[in-house]
């Protein structure tokens, strides 16, 4: 998407509340707010946070920059109470509002994100310690009571940890003296929930290349504004060190930063990089963080101390403080797609938070999305190229193995050429990467006297075999089930078999092979938080492991420095199909695992197996033409309309009733807009028909760039009577077509 309209990120004046009531937005999917009347003793503004009643409950909401509607005076409920925390900013207001009219959700709906630790509303309870009290009674001396005692003769009060420590006594001899009333109870503040990172340590020597870039980007943030720089490079070009001088300029003017990454449980090196550059860890925003650290590291961002933030897709909505620079690392990457809930694109939104906030966003890629490409083409975003890797390491050799003449032996998956490539490999005391994006032992299991294949009863995908689980399970929903004894259409019993190749069976392959080797599987179902990634990258980095067979979460920004073959064994994967964003993905994929070969003294060499060698995203692998790809791409997309060059909108009706679901599906196609302007695809049974044992129509509305797709879109649905057990999603920008 483009740059947001610099018109919509002014900031808005306070409305009169003409002195007794205020708006109140609620983080739930209700309207724009409420008007509640405000107490006498109250002085509200807006940011605050409040509590208010609603129907028998009470909730926790935001007093709102929206006139308050003239409601009457026996209705009127009043504001309960103003809670303790810092008000939330009015960029965030302003976030929560575009992001809501973009992607066609709730404004209550998108406040929710920005109020996810409602426990952070109210302040850390302060730290119990002690002083000797003045006036102490009459008690009895002992010489632990004595040390305790000298120990607090001067000095500030301190906690029973500290006290017991640095007196040799134990607990129980400060809680004796304590119910004595020998020492008195004086409470502390919480320390500082982080350390604040070292902007002025030095940090490593950067080439000219990045240099330049460097100066450019502490150059924006130092003078603010809003503005978007592409840091481009191929992968082992310390992009990463690049944009890590703009967190420190924004350090070095007191103020916050935010990086995110598309897979925060897989950050271990990028944050081991950050320790060595700054000297302490950042604050860290993702799903496995306990309710505990999320809370702390909520209440830091809003009080300015959490001053580099580096998380997932949903650290976007935290409500920083002094806020000076936003990263997007793996600019590029789909996870920073949200599918469910208010669906949005974490990159795009990041954009947007930066020129409301008016300050500088980075796009950081080794691979650009179509989308920031055509940004940087058209002038709207600045753009620094890294073209060789830093220290003087070499790109890898990409060869191309046709699996059509360079057959694997009957059962197996392994080319004889890769084959041969990974026993030098071995024999040369280096590791390899095998990779194939196709987690368990098997995609499907069928049953060999009727061909019966085993299907997910709540959705319309095969069970994927887990042998080392024992357990089928679906992708698509956790379904998960033990292989039957019986094929439930003919009764055969033992005839299901596997088909195709998933890791754990490219495992067993490679165990029959090379049995002396040490192998390890880097899948999400194993490496799934950041203590799994942590020791995953110690056991490679520390060379306990010869062989790494992984899917696409070994693919991004890992550095291995013994690491020095790929072998990518079904390159032609997510090539089929009528994904309109396919052939991208793939090559952007296939580029980044590449990557991971020969990143230190060692040359690096990759195979991949195609039965597609003449496909064009494996000729430009194999050619290393990035641009080329690129340009060939943005030619065919442009010529059928499709994003960028022109907007998409998908539309989800789904319900667990399949005729009401059919009905609903019909009528919105009877309602559509008819215009030239807009095209309107479907309905039809989407690719996924049933998901979650929900049954799912599915259209597509294309328009032109001019075109306010998200209003006539509104317009439509706002206008069609639809059943209330029939659910209806928008996904704007869409990227997964399932």
């Amino acid at each position: 998407m483009a740059p947001p309209d610099s018109r919509q990120a002014k900031t808005k004046p306070a409305p009169d509340r003409s002195g007794d009531r205020v708006t109140v937005l609620l983080p739930l999917p209700l309207g724009r707010g409420y008007t509640y009347g405000v107490p006498a003793d109250l002085d509200l503004a807006p940011g605050d946070f409040v509590a208010v009643p609603l129907g028998p409950r009470t909730v926790t909401g935001v007093v709102w920059d929206r006139e308050p509607e003239d409601v009457p005076a026996g209705k009127l409920k009043s504001v309960l109470e103003r809670l303790p925390a810092p008000p939330l900013p009015d960029v965030s207001r302003r976030f929560v509002e575009w992001v809501a009219a973009y992607n066609m959700s709730s404004w209550g709906a998108v406040l929710k994100m920005a109020m996810s630790v409602p426990a952070a509303l109210q302040p850390e309870k302060s730290v119990r310690a002690y002083v000797a009290a003045p006036d102490p009674p009459p008690f009895k001396m002992t010489k632990a009571r004595e040390r305790v005692l000298a120990v607090l003769a001067e000095g500030p009060a301190r906690t029973g940890a500290d006290i017991a420590s640095e007196a040799g006594a134990g607990a129980s001899v400060i809680k004796g003296l304590a119910d004595a009333g020998v020492l008195a109870r004086a409470d502390l503040a919480p320390p500082p929930a982080f350390e604040i990172p070292d902007w002025a340590a030095e940090g490593p020597t950067l080439s000219t290349d990045q240099q330049t870039a460097a100066e450019a980007l502490c150059k924006d943030v130092k003078s603010g504004g809003f503005g978007v720089t592409v840091i481009e490079g191929v992968p082992g070009s310390g992009k990463t060190e690049v944009y890590l001088e703009a967190v420190a300029a924004a350090l070095e003017q007191g103020k916050q930063a935010l990086v995110m990454l598309p897979e925060i449980a897989l950050s271990a090196q990028w944050l081991q990089r950050f320790r060595a550059r700054f000297g302490v860890a950042p604050a860290v925003w993702h799903s496995d963080l306990t309710g505990v650290q999320r809370r702390r590291t909520w209440r830091a961002v809003a009080d300015g101390q959490a001053r580099v933030v580096v998380g997932a897709r949903s650290s976007l909505y935290l409500p920083f403080a002094n806020l000076a620079v936003i990263a997007v690392d793996e600019e590029h990457d789909q996870s920073f797609k949200q599918d469910e809930g208010v669906i949005y694109n974490a990159r795009d939104m990041a954009v947007v938070r930066a020129q409301l906030g008016e300050i500088p966003a980075i796009l950081v890629t080794a691979t650009p999305s179509l989308e920031t490409d055509q940004n940087v083409r058209s002038g709207r975003y600045s753009h620094h190229l890294l073209p060789v890797r830093h220290g003087g390491a070499s790109l890898p050799e990409i060869s191309i193995v046709d699996m059509r003449s360079d057959k694997p032996e009957r059962g197996h998956w392994l080319s004889p050429s890769l084959v041969e490539a990974m026993k030098k490999t071995f024999a040369a005391g280096e590791q390899v990467l095998l990779f194939l994006n196709r987690r368990g032992y098997a995609p499907l299991t069928l049953c060999r006297k009727c061909g019966h294949r085993l299907q997910c009863p709540q959705c319309s995908a095969w069970l994927v075999e887990h042998r080392l689980l024992g357990r089928l399970q679906c992708h698509h929903c956790g379904y998960a089930a033990r292989q039957p004894e019986r094929c439930s259409e003919c009764d055969a019993e033992d005839q299901f078999t596997a088909c195709g190749p998933g890791v754990e069976r490219l495992a067993e392959e490679v165990a029959e092979r090379f049995p002396e080797i040490a192998a390890t599987l880097a899948v999400s179902d194993i490496i799934n938080t950041p203590a799994r990634a942590t020791e995953l990258v110690r056991s490679i980095e520390e060379r306990e492991v010869d062989l790494i067979i992984g899917t696409q979460i070994v693919a991004k920004g890992y550095h291995f420095p013994h690491l020095t073959l790929v072998g990518v064994v079904d390159a032609d994967l997510g090539l089929a199909g009528g994904d309109l964003r396919a052939a991208e993905r793939t090559f952007q994929l296939l580029y980044q695992v590449a990557g991971r070969a020969g990143r230190a003294e060692r040359p690096g060499r990759v195979l991949m197996q195609t039965y597609m060698p003449d496909h064009p995203v494996i000729q430009a692998l194999s050619e290393g033409d990035s641009a080329g790809f690129l340009e060939a791409e943005a030619r065919d997309r442009q010529g059928a309309g499709m994003p960028p060059f022109g907007r998409l909108v998908g539309i989800i009706v789904s319900g667990t009733d399949e005729r009401l679901v059919d009905a609903a599906a019909s009528a919105l196609g009877r309602s559509a807009p008819r215009s030239a302007e807009v095209q309107i695809l479907g309905p039809a049974p989407a690719p996924m028909a049933v998901l979650r044992g929900r049954h799912r129509r599915r259209f597509l509305v294309k328009a032109g760039r001019s075109v306010n797709i998200q209003e006539r879109v509104r317009h439509w649905l706002r206008n069609t009577s639809l059943p209330k057990k029939v659910r209806v999603q928008t996904d704007v920008d869409p990227y997964s077509f399932l």
